[in-house]
């Protein structure tokens, strides 16, 4: 009788850079096609407008106060808290460095017309010659 004889079969082998060079690039990849969302410091809802402003048309970047839906003031870069009766006293600071101011109001679409309307006051009553007034606000079906 004969008997046959079984080879021995040696394990498959797995390449292990073939596999490092794959996963190398798929992080690759993944990196390059992610996109970072920015979260603002402060969350608005604006209106929406058709028309919106176009950012970029001047020079000189407006003053801008901007009001939360629970009615806070937020005034300047730096989003600064202040309260309705300092906001003249700022707004003349403001005037004194430069003499052609230009003010946006950032009102978020649940703040009452009432604190637009004490903007518009302050600016009065602390002699403000305001050559521009601008609202904020975004078009239509944009975040």
């Amino acid at each position: 009788m004969r008997f046959l004889v079984r080879k021995r079969r040696t394990a498959p082998a797995v390449i292990i850079v073939a596999l490092i060079d794959v996963l190398i690039v798929l992080v690759i990849f993944l990196l390059v096609t992610t996109t970072f969302k920015q979260q603002p410091a402060m969350h608005l809802t604006l209106p929406e407008s058709t028309q919106a402003l176009k950012s970029g048309a001047t020079n000189e970047p407006p003053f801008i106060v901007s009001i939360g839906a629970d009615g806070v003031f937020r005034v300047g870069a730096n989003n600064d808290v202040i309260m309705p009766d300092q906001l003249r006293g700022r707004l003349q600071q403001e005037a004194a460095k430069n003499p052609q101011l230009k003010l946006a109001v950032r009102a978020d679409k649940d703040a009452h017309w009432e604190k637009i309307v004490q903007i518009m006051d302050a600016a009065k009553k602390a002699n403000l010659n305001v050559k521009s007034v601008s609202a904020f606000t975004k078009e239509p079906g944009k975040p």
